[in-house]
């Protein structure tokens, strides 16, 4: 163990894991409507996790010495995010993809707490946090690189099974692909993870070469909280 670690890191890793897949089961199926406060709450524990096994701020991707350039990798992402959703929604080819029958009638003001406080609060900072600061910081601590990045991402790619088993209902353009047989929801559930699994690895990346958890972060709300956006603008326009 490493000075002042009361657990080894790969017990940290191990306890991290736990946690995450409470947390799923928690937000998904338990009690998902307490998904904004259960979420923070998660991101909290973990971080007392990477502590108690040793951790710094700097694991996590948490050092205030990374803020700068964190912020400047996140403004960066999140235009280059803004400028292919704007070309995305001229495109009469992808424009149906914005739309979703989960957030079909929502208003200007339902819209504005999605991107402004569930997206960030209750799944942004959770999901970076949990993947690619505590477990990403915990498995560089005990492998390489490669292993941090592999696990994150293989995790992060099974977290999103739950919330995505109707998303072949629920998007209008997945529905005459897949439908709603097992076989199309297994097929969409496979395509999930492997997507948000390669989107995992992408986000340690840019963890590793920002030096900071800010850069995935950026990245990560651009893509939630944009995409709601360009998709509530274009059925008011619609």
């Amino acid at each position: 163990m490493g000075d002042g670690a009361r657990i080894s890191g790969r017990a940290g890793v191990l306890v991290t894991v736990l946690v995450l897949v409470l947390a799923n089961l928690l937000n998904n199926r338990i009690a998902p409507s307490g998904y904004l406060l259960t979420a923070p709450l998660t991101a909290a524990v973990l971080l007392g996790v990477l502590r108690l096994a040793g951790g710094t701020a700097a694991d996590a991707g948490l050092d205030r010495a990374g803020w700068a350039r964190g912020a400047r990798w996140a403004g960066v992402l999140i235009g280059v995010v803004a400028a292919g959703y704007l070309a995305a929604g001229l495109l009469p080819l992808t424009q149906g993809l914005f739309t979703d029958r989960r957030t079909e009638g929502d208003g200007a003001g339902t819209v504005a707490f999605e991107v402004l406080v569930r997206i960030p609060l209750g799944t942004v900072l959770l999901e970076e946090v949990g993947f690619r600061g505590v477990l990403y910081g915990l498995l560089r601590k005990e492998w390489d690189v490669r292993v941090a990045t592999a696990g994150s991402a293989l995790l992060f790619g099974l977290w999103h099974v739950l919330p995505s088993l109707h998303l072949s209902e629920d998007k209008p353009a997945l529905t005459p692909l897949f439908g709603g047989s097992a076989l199309g929801v297994l097929l969409v559930e496979l395509g999930t993870v492997l997507f948000t699994g390669l989107a995992g690895v992408l986000f340690c990346e840019l963890r590793r070469r920002s030096g900071s958890l800010l850069a995935p972060a950026g990245l990560h709300w651009a893509t939630n909280a944009l995409g709601l956006v360009a998709g509530f603008v274009l059925g008011a326009l619609g």
